[in-house]
């Protein structure tokens, strides 16, 4: 599979530095996500599932809302529910009531769970090509950039 944007996707011209940037961000996420596929394939989830886990694992041993899980979700896309239905039916979540609030549920990572995490951990990281291929400044310096596209634009008051 070529590497390059270019020639992955064909086109030998783009309109600006700035549409080609753009089209590569979209086009590595993907590969990436791709890349990782295969793996959870394997254990019959996919990178949602995974991400849940690994909030759960890391607020481990306090429990978490739905809504407190989607919040810091990566890909806050999807059925919520049906997402937690199927860790809960794997056995990797646990589901209780809110002593609090009756409409609200509690989610905690079992000890199941925290062992697929666990087992899935190293073969997602070598998949990463990033430890392999860019330095740490170089990946400060990607994540950076990463960064700036996502700042908001100030907006002038002044008409």
């Amino acid at each position: 599979m070529p590497m390059r944007l270019r020639e992955a996707i064909q086109q030998k011209r783009f309109p600006s530095a700035q549409f080609e940037a753009a089209a590569n961000v979209v086009y590595t996420g993907n590969w990436l996500v791709d890349q990782s596929m295969a793996i959870f394939k394997q254990h019959d989830m996919n990178e949602q599932h995974y991400n849940i886990l690994r909030i759960l694992r890391g607020s481990h041993p306090k429990t978490l809302s739905p809504s407190e899980i989607r919040n810091v979700m990566l890909n806050k896309r999807g059925d919520m529910t049906r997402l937690v239905d199927k860790l809960v039916k794997r056995g990797w979540v646990e589901r209780s009531p809110c002593a609090d609030n009756r409409r609200k549920v509690n989610l905690e990572i079992t000890k199941a769970g925290l062992q697929m995490v666990e087992q899935l951990e190293v073969p997602l990281q070598s998949l990463n090509t990033i430890y392999e291929r860019l330095t740490p400044e170089e990946a400060a310096t990607l994540s950076q950039l990463l960064d700036k596209l996502k700042i908001e634009p100030k907006h002038s008051d002044s008409v």
